[in-house]
C-alpha cells in the first residue's frame, strides 16, 4: 500500500477524520504531509542518538551534550567492568524501548537489559507510522552517563516545538516514562496553558525553569531552518543538557484536548518545498 494511502488510513483510525494531504491546515496533518514531503538526509542523523551528539556539539558545544561512555554492535561487546557504577544504556535509533538504567552496577539486572537491548536491536522504530527518519540509521547500543538532577531520580523533561527556528511551545514532563508521569504546556514566557495529550495535567505547581531563557536559545539554534523540530532538553543541577530530536510529535496520530489546538499549532507551521 502507498504510504500516503496507509497514513490516510492510520489517521482515520486514530484520529476519528479523514487526513487532508492535499490541502493540509491542523498541525497533525501537516506533521503527516511532512512524512511523505520533507526527506532532508541530515534528519536522519539528527534522529540518531550516537550521531546527533557530534551534530549537537558542533552547533552549540559539547558541554550541552550527556557524555558517552561506549558505543557497540551487540550486547556481548559492552565490557561492564570497564563502565562507572551508574550508567544508561539505550538504543541509538530507537524511542526509550530497550533503555536500561543502572543506579547501581553489583544490583544491575543484566539479563533483563540483554533481552529488551537485543530486541530494540531487532526493532526499526517507526515504521508503522511512517517516520522514514529512523530507517536509515545503523542499529548500536549507547552507553552515557547517568545523570540526576539533586535528589530526584526521574529527571524532569522540556521539550520544545519549534517552528522555522522559533520556539513557540513549551512541553513538560514530570517522572516521565514512569506510571506517574504527567505533562503540562507552556508559551514561552512560562504562561501555562490549557491544553492536555496523552497524559493528565500535574496537580502541583510546576516552577519555572531557571535556565528557561537558555533552553530558549539553545531550541531556536538547533531547529533553524527546520519547518518543524521539537527539540528536548534538560535542566540537571543549573546546567543546560540536550536530550533528543523529534520530528513527528506523537507520530502525528494523537489529537489535542481542546482540539482547538491543532489548527493553532497548524497556523504556525509552514509547509516547505516538497523534498523527497
Amino acid at each position: 500500500m502507498p504510504d500516503n494511502e496507509y497514513l490516510k488510513l492510520a489517521y482515520k483510525y486514530c484520529m476519528g477524520k479523514e487526513l487532508d494531504l492535499e490541502n493540509p491546515q491542523t498541525f497533525t496533518e501537516k506533521l503527516n504531509w511532512l512524512k511523505l514531503n520533507d526527506h532532508r538526509p541530515e534528519y536522519t542523523i539528527m534522529a540518531d542518538k550516537y550521531a546527533v551528539k557530534k551534530f549537537v556539539s558542533d552547533k552549540i558545544g559539547e558541554e550541552y551534550v550527556i557524555p558517552l561512555l561506549g558505543v557497540y554492535d551487540s550486547f556481548s561487546e559492552i565490557d561492564f567492568d570497564s563502565l562507572p557504577n551508574q550508567f544508561v544504556l539505550k538504543c541509538n535509533h530507537d524511542s526509550g524501548g530497550g533503555m536500561s538504567i543502572c543506579r547501581d552496577k553489583s544490583k544491575f539486572d543484566k539479563e533483563t537489559a540483554e533481552r529488551k537491548i537485543t530486541a530494540s536491536l531487532k526493532r526499526t522504530y517507526g515504521t508503522r507510522t511512517k517516520e522514514w527518519v529512523y530507517a536509515n540509521i545503523p542499529h548500536k547500543i549507547i552507553a552515557e552517563q547517568y545523570m540526576q538532577d539533586g535528589d530526584n531520580p526521574n529527571l524532569p523533561v522540556y521539550k520544545f516545538f519549534t517552528f522555522n527556528g522559533e520556539p513557540k511551545l513549551i512541553q513538560a514532563i514530570q517522572d516521565d516514562k514512569t506510571k506517574y508521569e504527567t505533562i503540562d504546556y507552556f508559551d514561552t514566557e512560562w504562561k501555562k496553558l490549557n491544553l492536555r495529550q496523552n497524559y493528565p495535567n500535574s496537580k502541583v505547581p510546576y516552577e519555572k525553569p531557571e535556565c528557561l531563557d537558555e533552553m530558549l536559545r539553545i531550541a531556536a539554534k538547533l531547529s533553524t531552518g527546520i519547518p518543524h523540530v521539537r527539540v528536548d532538553l534538560y535542566q540537571i543541577n543549573g546546567k543546560v543538557y540536550f536530550s533528543e530530536f523529534t520530528f513527528y510529535s506523537d507520530a502525528g496520530l494523537t489529537g489535542f484536548d481542546p482540539p482547538e489546538w491543532d489548527e493553532t499549532l497548524g497556523s504556525w507551521l509552514e509547509l516547505p518545498e516538497k523534498h523527497c
